[in-house]
């Protein structure tokens, strides 16, 4: 038997702690370049909530144009944090899941990682609806159809056979639905600032009445993308990286361009539009607003843009994290595909439709906890263990990250209290729990759980042999709990598909 194909039999064991999607993905498995990365961020962007996050900062006093500077600035400042925890997946290879049994341990894991997949199921859950009320004013419009009932079943169907096709699948409709929700956001731009015109308003020189200031604005910002912060190894695993890459940019230059640039610049453009849309109708939703006065093709064109808009951003923001942890939960019984559809079933039992109607009490509250996880993660991986991950003991149930019965105190507690003290403060909830979290947690793991348990120990010495990508090795899964590193040139990687892929 040759190394590919030990490899490839090896890929399809199922233990408690391992199942394909889970394993970590090798160096020729990693199929997103620079711009294919970057279209999937642009179609992540651009969400309906997004949009009245411009018009709150336009009603709040705040000038049009500062607003759109201080969500770009923000944007800016969580895409930085997302490229820190993106090096988890270029790195290693590893899916967010499954990370955080190095903090939380084998067992611990669940609670945090449960706590995640659950918001992105009701997200995948709250886009569907979204796009089935757009599809049904296509329907009626030309089918004369009026049920979105049925539209919610056949477009979340239709997001669940697409996902579970993979990440190329992904990124093939990111590379088509991304440059068209640009250009029709251009074109709602310039059709709703033609209605401010008729009112004889200008929407660069107009003032709100309220009374927020930059600071709020910037920190719901920060908080919007917690959830994508924390869990966006579940896609940095699959972008290409050069192995042997031993800097931090050079490993990462795949990265940038998506966090830095299509994320803040698609999401500054879409809150600005729905700040002009306020400033014209005084309805912060754009869509709403020309919908009501749209017919013929514009109206088609803007429901197309709502529907392309929820697709894009279900796939790789909600379904494909959702799936993995249910994966990591039960590895024995849920593969990949069974995985997505379970995240579209409970993402539906959730009753989105209801979730909308306390949509910002329901962001600020998980906000609050999956910033804490943040800062946990940041601290284990960078401070305590400077990169150097026992990857192999990931997958055992007796191995470094045991704990306490599969429990690390002193991440559960962390976590539990840095959330909680910033769910209390919610409106300040990012840049209280991160910090606090990744304080805690450090403490307690130099007080508590290290002193005297080797079991725990973090890599002796910080050596290389538990670096991947760095080393131009990636972590090999030989069959029976055995682990390897090794070049893509010993493995043949482009040969050994996933299920995932």
């Amino acid at each position: 038997m040759t190394m590919t194909e030990k490899i490839r039999e090896a890929e399809h064991e199922r233990t408690g702690l391992l199942e394909e999607s889970i394993l970590p993905t090798l160096l020729g498995q990693r199929p997103l370049g620079l711009i294919g990365y970057a279209w999937i961020w642009v179609g992540i962007a651009v969400i309906i909530a997004t949009y009245s996050l411009g018009a709150a900062g336009v009603g709040g006093g705040v000038p049009l144009a500062t607003v759109i500077l201080v969500i770009m600035l923000a944007n800016i400042g969580i895409g930085a944090f997302m490229v820190l925890t993106a090096d988890i997946g270029t790195e290693h290879g590893l899916s967010f899941a499954v990370y955080l049994r190095a903090p939380f341990g084998i067992y611990g894991t669940h609670l945090p990682a449960i706590s995640r997949g659950l918001v992105a199921a009701m997200w995948f859950g709250i886009q569907t609806y979204l796009g089935a009320l757009a599809l049904n004013g296509i329907g009626q419009y030309f089918l004369d159809f009026d049920n979105w009932i049925v539209w919610y079943a056949v477009f979340g169907i239709i997001q669940i056979v697409n996902t579970a096709m993979g990440i190329k699948s992904v990124e093939r409709l990111a590379s088509l639905a991304a440059p068209a929700i640009i250009a029709i956001s251009i074109w709602m731009y310039y059709t709703l600032e033609g209605v401010a015109s008729t009112q004889g308003v200008n929407i660069w020189t107009f003032e709100g009445t309220g009374e927020m200031t930059l600071l709020v604005l910037f920190i719901a910002n920060l908080g919007f993308w917690s959830t994508l912060a924390i869990d966006i190894p579940n896609l940095t695993r699959f972008v290409k990286t050069d192995a042997g890459a031993k800097g931090f940019v050079s490993r990462n230059k795949n990265i940038f361009l998506a966090q830095l640039v299509a994320l803040p610049v698609t999401q500054a453009l879409i809150a600005g539009i729905g700040g002009v849309s306020f400033i014209a109708t005084g309805n912060w939703n754009p869509i709403e607003v020309i919908q009501g006065e749209g017919e013929g093709l514009s109206l088609v064109i803007l429901l197309a843009l709502v529907v392309l808009a929820q697709w894009s951003t279900n796939n790789s923001a909600n379904l494909i994290p959702s799936a993995l942890t249910f994966i990591n939960l039960a590895p024995r019984v849920i593969n990949y595909k069974l995985g997505v559809a379970l995240a579209g079933v409970v993402g539906t039992l959730c009753f989105p439709w209801e979730i909308l109607n306390n949509l910002f009490v329901f962001l600020g509250y998980y906000g609050a906890f999956l910033s804490a996880i943040g800062g946990i993660m940041v601290a284990d991986y960078y401070i305590l263990r400077k990169r150097r991950l026992n990857v192999p003991d990931l997958f055992k149930t007796d191995g470094q990250f045991r704990y306490s019965g599969g429990f690390n105190p002193a991440g559960l507690i962390a976590w539990s209290v840095a959330g909680g003290i910033a769910a209390w403060f919610s409106q300040y909830a990012f840049i209280i729990g991160f910090p606090i979290g990744l304080v805690l947690y450090v403490l307690l793991m130099k007080t508590i759980v290290l002193p005297g348990n080797p079991q725990a120990e973090i890599s002796s010495g910080y050596a290389d042999e538990f670096l991947a990508t760095s080393e131009g090795v990636s972590w090999v899964y030989l069959g029976k709990g055995q682990f390897r590193r090794m070049a893509p040139a010993e493995t043949h990687d482009e040969e050994i598909s996933r299920e995932d892929l």
